[in-house]
């Protein structure tokens, strides 16, 4: 964040508080040495980890499992161009205790493309940073273009 860019830096609550309304999130991870961006559904956990339900043969589990990621959401309205964005960056790992596993089977989120076996990931929320962008409202003083 930038000091006077227009943006209000989020606090770790007002992030987490954001994250866990929005339906829809981004994992970004390194796929052949080169940044990768998948769209996911998930749940954020009590203790602000996200946490997402996905194929065991994904190439997703295959490049997250073990390896430090990022997870984006955001919400937008183009029309008085305001919105917020929260980042969770953490380890990201696959639950592999059998317990735990049925139980999110039972509690966690539902993915939207079913497969015959599915696993949990969750992203460790080491770092947590969000900003938010009041439409109509600037730092510098000056009024938004029209």
């Amino acid at each position: 964040m930038y000091r006077n860019d227009g943006f209000r830096e989020l606090n770790r609550q007002e992030s987490l508080q954001r994250l866990a309304n929005a339906p829809v999130g981004r994992i970004v991870h390194t796929r052949d040495a080169l940044p990768a961006v998948l769209p996911v559904n998930f749940i954020l956990e009590e203790s602000g980890a996200v946490l997402l339900r996905t194929s065991a043969s994904s190439e997703l589990v295959r490049a997250v499992d073990g390896a430090v990621v990022a997870f984006e959401a955001d919400e937008v309205d183009a029309v008085t161009h305001s919105g917020w964005s929260v980042v969770v960056t953490g380890l990201a790992s696959v639950v592999t205790d059998p317990g735990e596993h049925e139980q999110l089977v039972r509690t966690g989120p539902r993915s939207w493309v079913p497969w015959p076996v599915e696993v949990f990931v969750r992203i460790a929320p080491d770092l947590v940073s969000g900003r938010e962008l009041v439409g109509g409202r600037t730092l510098y003083g000056l009024d938004p273009p029209t």
